[in-house]
């Protein structure tokens, strides 16, 4: 897939590896000028080094001085923002119990990245673009089971949920400046850590990522590259009337693939 993206300026929280380095090496290859921005800075600094024109800032989005210094920063160097990819999120892989034993500081660690930072961010990259008055787009990534919840995974799937109405209600808010503002659900990915839990030949959690796909009607976990071409799809100037929608790219489990046997 290839759009015309020459011109633009993007910035993408959580980019230094996974799926937020395939989504900006993805909107570098059609033509933005791309700022990486990660909390583990260096990392930041070594994948975009592999990226024409690109640049690195560290940001940790838990900490509104972070992303207010970090988002300066990518202004200056970029001259704007006209693209922003809420990428950055956590979830837990120690903590998988009922609520009832959830840690409240484990909650408060996912709730805090995975919606307040994405707030964060959102406020301060709006008020740049609205500032700029040429409008934007704005894509945060949530996940599959922000859509259809499951057990164990309390803070997660209420963050993930939460942000895809934030989603819709930012929307409505920034539609009268043309900024657009879209999400993609991811569903199970291949990474460098799902690899080593899931999917790795020799991975402590293959049996369950077997249950898993089961479910998925293709039968397979995503591509990094596939979360990115959703987000690129929504980033296209193609697509400016399209706003407050969720696009999950999961294989179709969320079509009910995990109903099939019932």
């Amino acid at each position: 897939m290839k759009v015309a993206l020459e011109g633009k300026r993007a910035l993408v929280t959580g980019a230094a590896q996974g799926i937020g380095e395939a989504i900006a090496k993805t909107l570098a290859a059609n033509g933005a000028r791309v700022a990486f921005t990660d909390v583990n800075g260096e990392l930041a600094k070594q994948t975009a080094a592999k990226v024409d024109g690109a640049i690195a800032v560290t940001m940790d989005i838990t900490k509104k001085e972070s992303i207010d210094h970090g988002v300066a920063d990518v202004v200056k160097q970029l001259g704007g923002i006209d693209i922003l990819i809420n990428n950055a999120g956590v979830n837990t892989a120690k903590h998988r119990v009922n609520i009832d034993k959830f840690p409240l500081e484990e909650w408060q660690r996912i709730v805090d990245v995975d919606l307040t930072g994405t707030y964060l961010v959102t406020q301060a990259v709006s008020n740049v673009m609205i500032g700029q008055g040429t409008g934007g787009r704005i894509v945060n990534i949530a996940s599959s089971l922000g859509i259809v919840p499951v057990r164990l995974q309390c803070a997660f799937i209420a963050a993930k949920g939460g942000l895809v109405h934030m989603t819709k209600g930012t929307a409505i808010e920034l539609g009268p400046h043309n900024i657009l503002v879209n999400c993609v659900a991811p569903g199970s990915t291949l990474t460098e850590g799902t690899k080593g839990l899931y999917y790795g030949e020799n991975a402590s959690e293959r049996e369950r990522a077997e249950r898993l796909l089961s479910h998925v009607p293709l039968g397979r976990p995503g591509t990094c590259e596939e979360m990115a071409h959703g987000v690129l799809f929504f980033c296209a100037p193609e697509s400016g009337y399209i706003t407050g929608q969720i696009m999950a790219v999961d294989g179709g489990w969320t079509a009910g693939g995990f109903f099939r046997d019932f």
